[in-house]
């Protein structure tokens, strides 16, 4: 039998994770230990989705969270080694671009056991971004990338990755998968939702950290919920920012929550007006449920999705986010089928590493 150590520590990965281990609770050949780094560690963004998605308990949890990311990766891989010394897998799995992937990713390596890359082949091309950089050290030393679509498997190719050291496979996207499996199990937030409002989200550092783009962002939201009111989901850290730099004004005439669980955010997908985020899954979950998204970033891993008019570049700027909007709220848009696959990606990561083992 073979035994996959699972790695995940974030929001996105635990998604990820729950439509995987459903794959391989249904195959008797793979047995799944699954690691918990901790990375994020609230309630509302961990143990919830947890108990939501049905995913196993995770048989550890490294409690390593609220570091700088240099001491939180190094944490990781100190931990990670030593346990994956204690399993003995055949494989460790991770996803997509969070430090606890990247500290997966070298433990194993280290040790001489395979990895598998879920999400592999994913470039925004702005090696500003940490997510950046550990999507790309992790298929650089992953055997199995499994790629959720043709332009992630090209830029493999691309870069020279087809080659006998690893295989590239063209899986779909797991996260697909999931929200296909539990759009009918949406729950509504216990507050009064107005008849039309955008859903947003703001966490990334390069949006957070820097004041004066934070600021502008916020500036933008709100000459918005004028028009239209905004739900505004905040992330623990960038709420403490937004406190810490004094700027709460900038933030009055949205309808802020504590961070929503994934059945709850699906539920404020489906009923929304549009999608404002600087968020990579919540990009493609837009997407999922057909709506109009404005990512608050200069470029995206997601390109197909520019590409095809139903998500634009809204950068952080206050005006150019509001050129956005506009340009969102006079058009139509047409949204594609199948840019994500059909559904059962987890499906074809499970057959494809049975093929293997």
């Amino acid at each position: 039998m073979l035994k996959i150590l699972t790695v995940i520590g974030a929001r996105p990965q635990f998604i990820k994770a729950a439509a995987v281990s459903r794959a391989i609770e249904l195959n008797n050949n793979f047995r799944e230990v699954i690691v918990h780094t901790g990375q994020h560690f609230d309630d509302n963004m961990s143990r919830v989705f947890f108990e939501e998605l049905n995913i196993p308990k995770p048989k550890y949890n490294l409690d390593i969270h609220s570091l700088n990311h240099g001491a939180m990766t190094g944490r990781m891989l100190e931990k990670l080694e030593e346990l994956m010394l204690d399993e003995k897998p055949n494989l460790v799995m991770v996803y997509g671009d969070t430090n606890s992937t990247l500290a997966g990713a070298l433990a194993a390596a280290k040790l001489h056991i395979p990895v598998a890359h879920v999400e592999a082949g994913l470039r925004s091309y702005n090696m500003q971004m940490p997510e950046e950089i550990n999507r790309i050290l992790t298929d650089r030393i992953s055997k199995y990338l499994f790629c959720p679509t043709q332009e992630a498997k090209e830029n493999l190719q691309k870069e020279g990755f087809a080659n006998d050291t690893c295989h590239i496979y063209l899986s779909g996207d797991v996260m697909y998968d999931a929200a296909l499996f539990y759009a009918d199990k949406a729950k509504k937030p216990d507050i009064d939702l107005p008849h039309k409002f955008i859903l947003a989200t703001l966490h990334r550092a390069e949006n957070t950290d820097d004041p004066a783009r934070l600021k502008s962002i916020l500036k933008a939201f709100q000459i918005i919920a004028e028009e239209v009111s905004i739900i505004l989901p905040l992330h623990p850290r960038t709420r403490n920012i937004i406190a810490k730099q004094n700027i709460e004004q900038y933030a009055e005439k949205l309808i802020i929550l504590e961070p929503q669980s994934y059945l709850q955010m699906i539920y404020l997908l489906k009923n929304c007006k549009m999608v404002m985020t600087d968020s990579g899954g919540l990009q493609k979950e837009a997407y999922f449920f057909r709506k109009p998204c404005i990512t608050l970033r200069n470029e995206t891993e997601w390109v197909e999705l520019v590409e095809n008019g139903i998500n634009q570049l809204g950068g952080f700027e206050t005006e150019k986010i509001l050129l956005a909007y506009k340009n969102f709220s006079d058009k139509n848009i047409d949204f594609p089928e199948e840019l994500y696959g059909n559904g059962d990606a987890a499906g074809n990561i499970i057959k494809f590493l049975k093929y293997f083992y």
